[in-house]
């Protein structure tokens, strides 16, 4: 069981670049996974997480619905955004500057075969990292993702998840609000979720901006210990 993960983080890029990129890391391991079945071969499955900032893009699941999309291709265009139809859970969401989106690409059987564990555990790393900038984020029963003050007539999401799993290699995952400009929230029904605000950590602590390599690091910290993994980091 190979429990190193290679870490990289690209920057800002596109969506579908990126998406092409995973699917590409995605049918590697696969196709170790086949051969190691087919032939007995014994090779290791590598495991990946990658960093990325997208440009304003609105991404709508599997089992989304067209209609929570607020705006027409037109309407795309002058916000300067793109769309794409994929196929992680969830409905739909946005990615843009000011968000860090994470995408674990990993053969689970090196960890656990339980994708509710898996998509508790990356709750937990926003969790945990939130708690470290004095904010007391939770889960929302049924709504996957994290959350603050749940419950009560101000909840409101910090934090988006949707991922893809394959013989229990994943793909996609979670994108966290930092200094994400909000307002192209209002071009959705996030989620699918009527009624329910979207926030950002920079909003939530007065900041005009929040570090975002900071974030990141805390994250990888929380990752690593919450998946027993050792992390290499790639330039």
């Amino acid at each position: 069981m190979n429990k190193t993960i290679q870490v990289q983080d690209l920057g800002t890029r596109d969506y579908k670049e990126t998406w092409d990129f995973q699917e590409e890391l995605f049918k590697e391991i696969l196709d170790t996974k086949i051969k190691n079945r087919r032939e007995d071969a014994g090779l290791e499955t590598a495991n990946h997480f990658l960093f990325v900032e997208h440009p304003h893009v609105y991404t709508l699941g599997k089992s989304g619905d067209m209609s929570n999309l607020l705006l027409d291709e037109t309407q795309l265009a002058a916000k300067g955004a793109t769309f794409y139809k994929i196929n992680r859970g969830g409905d739909i969401t946005y990615h843009g500057p000011g968000q860090i989106v994470g995408y674990p690409i990993l053969d689970l059987e090196n960890f656990f075969t339980d994708i509710h564990k898996y998509l508790r555990l990356l709750e937990e790393m926003i969790i945990l990292t939130l708690a470290e900038y004095g904010l007391k984020a939770t889960r929302s029963e049924g709504e996957t993702g994290v959350w603050l003050d749940v419950g009560t007539p101000f909840a409101r999401k910090i934090c988006a998840m949707g991922v893809r799993a394959s013989r229990w290699v994943t793909m996609h995952g979670f994108a966290l609000n930092v200094n994400a400009d909000l307002g192209y929230f209002d071009n959705i029904i996030p989620c699918g979720i009527r009624g329910k605000a979207v926030t950002s950590l920079n909003v939530e602590l007065g900041k005009v901006k929040v570090d975002e390599a900071e974030v990141k690091e805390k994250l990888l910290r929380h990752f690593k210990t919450l998946f027993e993994a050792e992390l290499e980091l790639n330039t």
